[in-house]
């Protein structure tokens, strides 16, 4: 019926009657300094749906059929310069403009400041959830959609509470994001700032030019060769943020002998140890595109993208370790031969190829075909204390115990461990354990070396390896996008899409730290039903009690194959008030794992395929755009669309066996949102209320757990994997931009999220363990009206803008942050929290204590205050810049994340750590940035 509806809507479009062409607008674009011809320059008519770019010699054409006007007002618009709106009165015929110059954005640069600090999350972060919020919003230049991307986006600020998976990114119109966890890996395109400036973005469900798009927005970044403005760049820019340095240079030709454009750009970053202690970082990038233009209707595009990362990571800490060795603390890394040595190394390298066809069919009809081919892999590295070696007593095999964790932070070396016993404290071993922990903290390498090259009496076996665990992709993605400018009122757009994904994922030895070998078992493994505890701990059983050397393969291997196929239609209409849209998409999503060890605990279900699982991938939305006048419109947008769910929330343990997720299904997703907009020379507003559900979600999470509930024995403690399913979320709230130009240099304003983002449902929680015989279901998880985590959910701005006539500026704002929260454990909000091991009631529950410690964490409010400003010089026909800006300029310190803890599980174990003077399993925190800088100087020539 839905479909249907779409497709009875689209025949109407089409049966309008449609005018022959009657008048034409040409005109050429430069640079307001250098003269230099613009190409990519986005000119669209207002009131209508037509719109074109400039080609390389910044030249265009625009065509309108219908004439029911004499006066129309044409929009000059480029990602870094700023946009011109031109009143012109129009006939029939042909008609030439003048050369248009554009003048550039001096604030541009701050921007793409959000560009550079992506990777901050993720060095900040041990989980990936924090990764690339703000990654789709750089290039607009919406009020508040720029003080999200610049100003909130320090606090892990997400707007609308999506995270990345629910935007869209594209590179030359190819979706980027994986399909492994649903998000775009920045880090595969980083250091490229330069040759990422022509950039295409349409907010939350509005429509777009090449897809259906996502919840969160929609990025395309175009890096054609032929869509470069001619001209050479290089540019020395330091900070003390994720890199202390960065050198980026780009060439790129214009047009050359018959038709040929090529672009390269060439980047480093790196830093010995950036912001938070040893997180070490080190990049190259390096991009080369080449275009020939076959004729005045084809062209074929070739590029090349190669970013390799390698980066040191920093963990969570407890209240604490904070209060005793400070925000920047990591105890990843310690010295080895007097240089930093982080255990925790992310290296991702994935270069990128991509060939693109772009055929101008007529005037008005483009046919895009795009194939791209990415491959490589991304490790990251941890130490493995589960090494142990195999031996023989009285004809009974046995095992040495694992070593101990060497964590400087793991809850044993830190002295509230040693104060947990109220009635027993040893204050004399928490004084050394503080003591110790003050004058060093750090991870011993030469302890990690000495316990394995002492290990005589077991053939020196190692009890610690450096491991890496390694995820290999093998990606093909293949469109064809179609735009026809059916007429200047209505505008189709369409597109198929294909992706095929072949992965790999396994735990490879990287270090023996001086050990001879290492034994391919599962230590901690226990004995489940009748398997033998010999044959449970296996990794393989094909290869019982196999030692491992350094590059070899263990613990774990698995395939993933994974397809997408997508059809999506889309037309827009425009009358004179009013514009309207309708898309619709239909596709479907595909994920088998294929397991390449028998694991010893799931030796019937690890090895081989599983079954195929497919999803729909199915979506409608609507919109409108209704203009008072040429100073304000109301806009509105509509959606309903399934989301399948990504290949990490589908199986419940892929390391070891095919078990797939009970009730999996596709998240159903519904948003609507309106806008105001007032805009005049000096003044523009916009105010925009949205309203978004996601119903049907699911997460798989991965954790050691204390205080579990029906086990029928007092060891209440495993390694477990909780699964949610049925999570529904409610997303509402508030957003305002707005700018006034109080004079011709000086520019005021404001934004502000007035955000709600909760829980819904109740959903259903069960967990799956090498320790348990069957999965143990724990019923509902009583979340609803719980507050979901990820960063501020209220936020505020007010600040200015300084542009002098002699080419200097300066700006600074003031932010407030607020209705940040702890992220719950879900497990301690089912029955389990109130059950004994036995599975009887816990007798000593007291409903009113467990409401307190079922409280959710809030953090406290804070403001921010960051400054930018630069200044530019024109020398000649080349043009100079610098450009500085200072984040947390007050050096304010407060939390941007945390989580609790799922070691207490029960009312009984989180009573008792609550009710120490130091908990010895508290929350875990991130913490944002003190100040911080960024400092640019650039020669464009």
């Amino acid at each position: 019926m839905k479909i249907s509806i779409f497709w009875g809507f689209i025949f109407l479009l089409f049966s309008f009657k449609m005018n022959s062409q009657q008048s034409v607008i040409k005109g050429r674009l430069v640079d307001a300094i250098t003269n230099v011809p613009l190409p990519l320059v986005k000119i669209a008519i207002e009131g209508l749906v037509i719109e074109t770019l400039t080609d390389p010699d910044g030249e265009f054409s625009i065509g309108l059929d219908s004439m029911d006007r004499t006066e129309v007002v044409v929009v000059f618009s480029k990602t870094g310069y700023t946009t011109k709106r031109f009143p012109l009165n129009i006939g029939i015929g042909e008609k030439t403009l003048e050369t248009i110059s554009l003048n550039p954005d001096a604030f541009y640069e701050r921007s793409q400041q959000s560009t550079i600090s992506l990777s901050d999350a993720d060095i900040i972060s041990e989980e990936a959830e924090f990764d690339n919020i703000s990654g789709l919003l750089q290039s607009t230049r919406d009020v508040f959609l720029n003080a999200a991307a610049f100003d909130f986006s320090q606090t892990f600020f997400r707007v609308r509470g999506f995270g990345s998976e629910y935007g869209k990114l594209m590179i030359n119109g190819i979706e980027m994001n994986k399909l492994f966890d649903g998000r775009p890996q920045w880090s595969n395109w980083g250091g490229l700032n330069d040759v990422q400036r022509n950039q295409i973005f349409s907010n939350g469900i509005s429509a777009n030019e090449y897809g259906f798009g996502g919840l969160g927005g929609t990025t395309n970044i175009i890096m054609r060769a032929s869509k470069y403005q001619k001209a050479n760049r290089i540019s020395l820019a330091g900070s003390n943020r994720s890199y202390n340095a960065r050198l980026m240079a780009t060439i790129a030709s214009g047009e050359q002998g018959s038709g040929w454009f090529y672009a390269i750009s060439i980047g480093r970053r790196y830093a010995e140890e950036a912001y938070i202690e040893g997180t070490a970082y080190d990049s190259n990038s390096f991009f080369a595109a080449v275009e020939k233009r076959i004729n005045e209707n084809h062209s074929l595009n070739l590029t090349g993208i190669f970013t390799p990362v390698t980066r040191g990571r920093s963990a969570p800490l407890t209240q604490e370790v904070l209060d005793l060795k400070g925000s920047k603390y990591n105890p990843h890394w310690g010295l080895q031969n007097g240089k930093i040595r982080n255990s925790r190394i992310r290296k991702i390298k994935e270069p990128i190829l991509m060939l693109n066809h772009f055929w101008q069919i007529t005037r008005k009809v483009q046919l895009n075909t795009n194939l791209a081919y990415q491959f490589g892999e991304i490790s990251n590295s941890r130490i493995d204390y589960g090494g142990t070696t195999a031996g023989n007593l009285d004809g009974q095999p046995f095992y040495f115990g694992a070593g101990a964790n060497p964590d400087p932070t793991y809850y044993q070396n830190l002295p509230g461990y040693y104060l947990r016993f109220e009635n027993n404290q040893n204050f004399e071993a928490a004084y050394r354990a503080q003591s110790d922990f003050l004058e060093d903290g750090q991870l011993d390498w030469n302890r990690l070396y000495l316990a394995n090259t002492t290990n005589t009496e077991i053939g020196n076996n190692s009890a610690y390896v450096l491991a890496e665990d390694v995820n290999k992709d093998d990606l093909i993605n293949v469109n064809a996008i179609l735009n026809w400018e059916w007429s200047d009122r209505l505008k189709l757009t369409g597109s198929l899409r294909y992706t095929d994904l072949k992965n790999r994922n396994f735990a490879r030895i990287n270090d023996l730290l001086g050990g001879n070998s290492f034994l391919d078992i599962d230590v901690y493994a226990e004995q489940v039903g009748d398997t033998p505890l010999i044959l449970a701990k296996q990794s393989d059983l094909s290869n019982l009690n196999r030692l491992v050397k350094e590059a070899d393969i263990y613990k774990y291997d698995y395939d993933i194959r994974a397809n997408l196929s997508e059809v999506f239609i889309q037309g827009q209409y425009a009358w004179k008030r009013l514009e309207l849209t309708l898309s619709g998409k239909f596709g479907n999503v595909m994920y088998q794992r294929t397991g390449n060890f028998q694991n010893g605990l799931y030796a019937s279900n690890s090895l081989g395929e599983s079954d195929e699982l497919n999803f729909q991938n199915f979506g409608l939305k609507t919109g409108f755009l209704y203009k008072f006048s040429g100073r304000q419109n109301v806009e509105f947008n509509l959606g309903y669309f399934l989301k399948p769910p990504a290949f990490r929330n589908t199986f419940v343990n892929p390391r070891q066996n095919n078990a797939v997720v009970r009730n999996v299904r596709e998240e159903k997703i519904r948003s609507t949102d309106l806008s105001y907009r007032y805009r005049t020379s000096k003044f523009n507003v916009r105010l925009t209320g949205y309203f978004t559900t996601i119903d049907e979600g699911t997460e798989v999470s991965n954790y050691f757990a204390n205080g579990l509930g029906g086990l029928g024995s007092e060891n209440t403690a495993a390694f477990v994997q909780e699964v949610l399913t049925g999570i529904d979320r409610q997303h509402f709230g508030l957003e305002i931009g707005s700018e006034y130009q109080i004079t011709s240099t000086l520019k005021a304003k404001v934004a502000a999220s007035l955000g709600q983002f909760t829980y819904a449902s109740n959903p259903s929680l069960y967990l799956n363990s090498a320790s348990f015989s069957e999965s143990k279901d724990y019923g509902r998880a009583y979340l609803k009206n719980y507050f979901l985590a990820g960063g501020p959910q209220r936020a505020a701005l007010a600040g200015f803008e300084y542009r002098d006539p002699e080419y200097w500026w300066f700006g600074t704002t003031v932010n407030y942050f607020s209705h940040a929260f702890l992220d719950v454990n879900p497990l301690t909000r089912t029955s389990n929290f109130q059950t004994d091991f036995d599975g009887l009631p816990l007798l000593d529950y007291d409903p009113a204590i467990a409401r307190e410690l079922l409280q959710q964490e809030q953090f406290d409010d804070y403001f921010l205050v960051n400054m930018v400003g630069g200044k530019s010089w024109r020398l000649r026909d080349k043009y100079l810049g610098f450009f500085v800006s200072i984040n947390n300029l007050l050096d304010r310190e407060y939390k941007s994340g945390g989580f609790e803890q799922a070691r207490n599980a029960n009312y009984r174990t989180l009573k008792q750590d609550r009710d120490r003077e130091i908990m010895v399993f508290g929350n875990k925190y991130w913490l944002g940035y003190g100040t911080s800088f960024f400092a640019n100087v650039s020669l464009r020539f």
